[in-house]
Order: C-alpha cells, then structure tokens, then sequence
C-alpha cells in the first residue's frame, strides 16, 4: 500500500467539536488520510488528550457548547508549542479570523468544509497566514447585513465568547443576540461566483 505523498502514517491529529457525527465523519475521512486521529467533544478532554498524545495538529470548531475554542488556541500551544491549529467555524467573521491567528492558529476555515481542505490547511508548509494575508479590504462596501455580523463578532471576541456581556454591550435583549448568533452569517458572493 502506497503512502498519499501529502502525509506520513500515523501524525497525530486532534479533532476537538462538540459535535459527535461532525468528528466521527471527519476523523474517519482524516484517518484514511494517513492521520492518527484522536477527538475531544469540550475543552477540558482536548486538555487531558493534549497532554497524553501530544498532538502535531489539531482541528478546532470555534464554538464548544458553551466554551469558546479561540480560549483553548493558547493552552493547546503551551502543551505542544509546535502543534498546528486550524480552527473551523460555522460563524466566519474577519474579527474571528483575525483573533484566531493573534492566538496562534496556523489557519481558519469556514464551515461546511471538506477533509481535503482540512489536509491541505494542516500541511500548508511554515506559510502560516498573517493578519495582513487575513484582512482583504473589499473592493464593494459590505452590505449592511453583513457589517451588523460582522460588528456583533468582533464585540463577541472582545467578550471571550460571553454572551450576555456582548449582548449588554451591544444594547440588545440577550434572547435577540443569541437569535442572530444562531443565524448563518450574511456570505459576500463574488460576482459571476456561485
């Protein structure tokens, strides 16, 4: 059996989301890509597996339950300084992106995402991205949709994630904001793109 040219057998991988088929379908599609793969469903598993495996990457969802997963970017690179963090969010936002890398993700992808990008992220060489490769300013203005997601995520990561702080800062009902957040955020489609 041949060895897919983009990996080695057995690296490493943690798989931390605290949703257990999202993992399943992605540690089995990961796992047939050359990949060990362990998984957490919270923080504190992604901890105890950390310190135990010593993974060399790891795929972290932004949103576990009630943690926030840019929280756990730092512990995660205290354990094993070389570890390669590629978070993934159903919630994208520039403020996220930009506040994961500062934390010291390697990547950030959007979910739905396929095993192939994940790998390709993951094994992107030392081209770690910059806030400056992460900030593209538009050649359009935002629609006013979209800089609303986009505000109400950046005061979210100046709140680590606490929603009730963000709602009082934001001057809205709690229930209001949890609603929004619930929402998939306004996508930027290019023109002529799907």
């Amino acid at each position: 059996m041949t060895d897919s040219p983009n990996t080695t057998p057995a690296q490493p991988l943690l798989i931390i989301d605290d949703d257990p088929t999202f993992a399943r379908v992605l540690a089995r599609a990961l796992g047939s890509r050359g990949f060990e793969v362990i998984t957490a469903s919270n923080a504190d598993e992604a901890r105890a597996m950390t310190r135990r495996h010593h993974p060399r990457y790891c795929v972290l969802d932004l949103k576990l339950g009630e943690e926030n997963g840019l929280r756990l970017i730092p512990e995660l690179k205290a354990l094993v300084p070389d570890i390669r963090v590629l978070l993934l969010t159903g919630y994208a936002s520039i403020a996220t992106a930009v506040e994961a890398i500062k934390r010291g993700a390697h990547d950030y992808l959007s979910k739905p995402v396929d095993a192939d990008a994940v790998v390709r992220a993951l094994l992107d060489g030392d081209n770690a991205p910059s806030e400056e490769d992460v900030i593209d300013a538009p050649e359009a203005p935002l629609a006013l949709r979209r800089l609303e997601w986009e505000h109400i995520q950046r005061v979210l990561t100046e709140c680590d994630g606490n929603i009730s702080e963000t709602a009082r800062r934001l001057g809205m009902h709690r229930r209001t904001l949890q609603r929004k957040l619930s929402k998939h955020p306004v996508r930027e489609r290019p023109e002529g793109g799907e």
